[in-house]
């Protein structure tokens, strides 16, 4: 069981206010106190100060608060699992950032469910940033992530590359080129995704081979959700850049036309991500097998690259 006094540090660094967290753990405030008075004592630190009448943690208690989050995710996880393996219920929570998650993980979490009966799966969606900060703390079995990736901690599969292209009207004086360059959109009206996904993050780099960045654009509207981006583009409210496969509905349609960058590859991979100890690595095989039975007409999951035996061993 997981010592009640790590819930009331993470409800306290949460609230900051010893009263709120008393209300929300349905504890006395002299408990709170008490239970943060006990966990300095064990690890011989300070886990808040108040600064200017406000609590603040220490650089111990940023320590201590890193390894509860992750303590507390993992026995949650554990009875989680415990109850589904009880039920005869396979339970997965899976991260996926957004742009994946509005092309193709959908179909393939219902296809998996439907071959493998008795799975419950929970989506949670985020941007690069959020979904890996869950997935460290062991809140997500597996992520979905588009762009580069850190994978020290983390056994990777290659699902599909993608790449970035700009998108416009067809109304757009733009919408008949066959590529574009930095000098054709540099004063266009943008709407872009936040500073925090991937996307914009590329974006930014390919900026910078010209000593530009997104400060330099007429950016009007920022936004996070790909459809309204989507939606307001062929409305001719401006332009954008998105991955390719976000807006192939669109195009196909004729409500969009997009075009690829003809001065810089814009290509990046989208991976799937479990840690190495994560107990049913299968099922990212699983998943890769499905995506491309979906949307590249492969039947046989022995013809793509997938992690062997041998490799996960290696990755241990």
């Amino acid at each position: 069981m997981v010592n009640p006094r790590l819930r009331t540090l993470l409800s306290l660094a949460n609230t900051k206010n010893y009263t709120e967290t008393a209300r929300e753990l349905n504890l006395t405030q002299p408990a709170i106190s008490h239970h943060i008075r006990l966990l300095e004592e064990e690890f011989q630190i300070r886990i808040f100060n108040r600064v200017k009448n406000k609590l603040k943690l220490t650089a111990e208690g940023e320590i201590l608060l890193k390894y509860a989050r992750r303590i507390i995710a993992l026995y949650d996880s554990c009875v989680q699992d415990i109850e589904a393996c009880a039920a005869n219920i396979q339970h997965l929570s899976i991260g996926i950032t957004q742009t994946v998650s509005e092309v193709s993980m959908p179909q393939i979490i219902a296809l998996y469910c439907n071959e493998h009966p008795g799975t419950h799966v929970t989506v949670v969606t985020g941007t690069m940033k959020d979904i890996n900060a869950q997935l460290k703390l062991y809140k997500l079995d597996i992520a979905v992530v588009e762009g580069s990736v850190k994978v020290e901690d983390y056994v990777p599969v290659l699902l599909d590359t993608d790449s970035l292209c700009v998108i416009v009207s067809p109304e757009h004086p733009l919408s008949g080129r066959k590529s574009v360059t930095f000098e054709d959109i540099r004063s266009e009206k943008f709407i872009l995704r936040s500073k925090k996904s991937g996307t914009r993050t590329l974006f930014a780099n390919y900026l910078s081979k010209y000593s530009a960045s997104i400060k330099n654009l007429n950016v009007t509207i920022e936004i996070d959700d790909v459809s309204v981006i989507r939606e307001l583009v062929a409305l001719n409210m401006g332009i954008s850049v998105v991955a390719k496969s976000a807006c192939m509905d669109d195009v196909r349609t004729g409500r969009l036309a997009a075009i690829p960058f003809g001065d810089a590859d814009m290509s990046r991979e989208i991976n799937l991500l479990c840690h190495k100890d994560f107990a049913h690595p299968e099922i990212l095989r699983d998943f890769q097998d499905i995506y491309r039975r979906l949307f590249h007409g492969v039947s046989d999951v022995s013809s793509v690259e997938v992690l062997s035996d041998d490799e996960d061993e290696e990755n241990e």
